[in-house]
């Protein structure tokens, strides 16, 4: 009498198992490296933006000073001069430390402090222009009207760069400006912010650093690979006869 014949094959099916365990580990192994090489590489560990809101008018008879980093020590100064008897108008601001530089319109032979709108970034590729001074809005002096970048503006943005400890950093400044020939130009300074990091690029606007990714969501990730391994047993084999 024949007897029956088994048709099981428990190596290979051990291998098929196996193999769909490994891709599966493979694959929480990629996903989990390439969370912790973006909070690795998101941020340097002490990359910092410090932000100052404020609310100074610069006024003809006293300007402005700007101390970028809150030290006592001026890094920039706005001249607001205004002229009733010649109807002459000037808004214009330059660097403390020559080494200081001013985000430029770059236009022509008309050279001005650009208005900056918010959300762009301020950094090594900028157009900085190391000179004693930049216009920003002023009177035509040929028509009684006003001109610059600066003439109606709100809430635009001065990219500056500028020297702590012997190295570039870079940071901006908030403001709101109105020039109406034959009145004085009225300033407002709203707030300024500068990057601790030597030569890192800042965003105008930006307050702070973006948050790094939540390390507690790396280690949910590591115990659901974990609970992958340990929840896949190897299925039992099947017999025919």
């Amino acid at each position: 009498m024949p007897h029956p014949v088994s048709t099981t094959f428990p190596h290979r099916r051990k291998a098929s198992v196996d193999t769909n365990l490994d891709k599966g580990l493979a694959a929480y192994m990629a996903v989990g490296a390439a969370a912790l090489g973006m909070l690795a590489g998101a941020l340097p560990a002490q990359a910092k933006v410090v932000y100052t809101p404020t609310n100074q008018e610069i006024t003809p008879e006293m300007g402005l000073s700007l101390d970028l980093t809150n030290n006592g020590v001026a890094d920039f100064v706005f001249s607001d001069f205004y002229s009733s008897t010649s109807s002459l108008l000037n808004l214009s601001v330059g660097p403390v430390n020559p080494s200081n530089e001013i985000f430029s319109t770059g236009l022509n032979r008309s050279v001005f402090a650009a208005a900056i709108p918010a959300g762009v970034e301020i950094g090594p590729d900028g157009r900085f222009k190391k000179r004693r001074g930049e216009g920003m809005a002023n009177d035509l002096g040929t028509q009684p009207i006003c001109q610059g970048p600066w003439v109606h503006a709100n809430e635009r943005y001065l990219g500056l760069k500028f020297v702590i400890n012997g190295e570039f950093h870079f940071g901006w400044a908030r403001l709101n400006v109105n020039c109406v020939f034959p009145h004085p130009i009225i300033g407002t300074l709203t707030g300024y912010a500068y990057e601790t990091v030597a030569n890192k690029p800042i965003v105008t606007g930006q307050t702070q650093v973006p948050e790094a990714p939540d390390a507690s969501a790396l280690g949910a990730l590591a115990r659901g690979a974990a609970a992958f391994s340990d929840g896949h047993d190897e299925e039992p084999s099947k017999e025919t006869h």
